[in-house]
């Protein structure tokens, strides 16, 4: 077998020092490594969000019945953190590939700098691994979902729209991880991400209307991305459209954009600069 040669001196600028327009070839490698991987660790992730709906939505909520939505109507309070959770689901899929995951290739097992050795750009590696990583974010909320259905908290037909949604919780929480996982160098650092994620795991408005805060915890709380994605998902799931919906969305763009110039730069600052 002949080996690839890279012409080096022309990736040191334009596009193809970018792009080769491959990230499947990185996605293929993830399947790869994954057949060897324990599936009861991947699974692990999904079991999370379903236990805390179980005990908090089915225990605690036969004690507390119903409550009101940050758009004033009242519903279950199954059918409130129901969608809370599958955000949550979405989040904890894409976190773990693009962070621990990509923490151990990038600062042990060396697969980038071997990459970036072939034709392979920077923006086709983070683009493979965030899209790797997207993809356990759907599986995870995509089996959320059917147990959502099961329970009957699914309560209007918008909720097949949450699907789609929850592809861009992945995508955001996944190159937003990526790329701040790209500037650490040991795994204490990596203890900050668990840090950031606990809180915004707790306070955003998953297991109560984000009102009970003061107006200055509220302002706090609606400038972090899972609160996006819990008010984007539980009004589709709960059949409450609203214009307020499409800054959901925005907000999710903006964080992939980000994510995916700040990895990409920094990817090739490591390995081609």
């Amino acid at each position: 077998m002949s080996a690839v040669v890279v012409d080096t001196a022309a990736r040191r600028g334009g596009v193809r020092a970018l792009w080769a327009g491959n990230p499947g070839a990185v996605v293929q490698r993830g399947f790869l490594a994954a057949r060897s991987s324990s599936w009861a660790v991947v699974l692990s992730g999904f079991f999370e969000p379903v236990f805390y709906l179980l005990s908090m939505g089915l225990g605690l909520g036969a004690l507390i019945g119903t409550v009101q939505t940050s758009q004033g109507i009242d519903v279950d309070y199954k059918a409130f953190i129901a969608p809370a959770l599958l955000a949550v689901s979405a989040m904890n899929g894409a976190i773990y590939d693009s962070t621990w995951n990509v923490f151990f290739k990038l600062n042990y097992g060396k697969l980038y700098e071997g990459m970036l050795a072939t034709s392979l750009g920077p923006l086709d590696v983070a683009l493979g691994e965030i899209l790797y990583a997207l993809l356990r974010g759907l599986l995870y909320a995509t089996g959320f979902m059917i147990v959502m259905q099961v329970l009957g908290l699914n309560l209007a037909w918008t909720a097949i729209l949450a699907i789609p949604a929850v592809l861009l919780i992945a995508f955001g929480f996944a190159s937003l991880g990526m790329a701040i996982t790209s500037y650490m160098k040991t795994f204490q650092h990596m203890d900050w991400i668990n840090f950031v994620l606990l809180p915004m795991f707790l306070f955003s408005a998953t297991f109560y209307p984000i009102t009970v805060y003061p107006d200055w915890v509220q302002s706090i709380v609606m400038a972090l991305p899972l609160w996006h994605g819990v008010e984007l998902i539980r009004g589709l799931t709960l059949g409450i459209l609203s214009v307020d919906m499409l800054w959901h969305v925005l907000y999710y763009v903006v964080m992939i954009a980000v994510g995916l110039v700040f990895t990409t730069k920094r990817l090739r600052a490591l390995f081609l600069d």
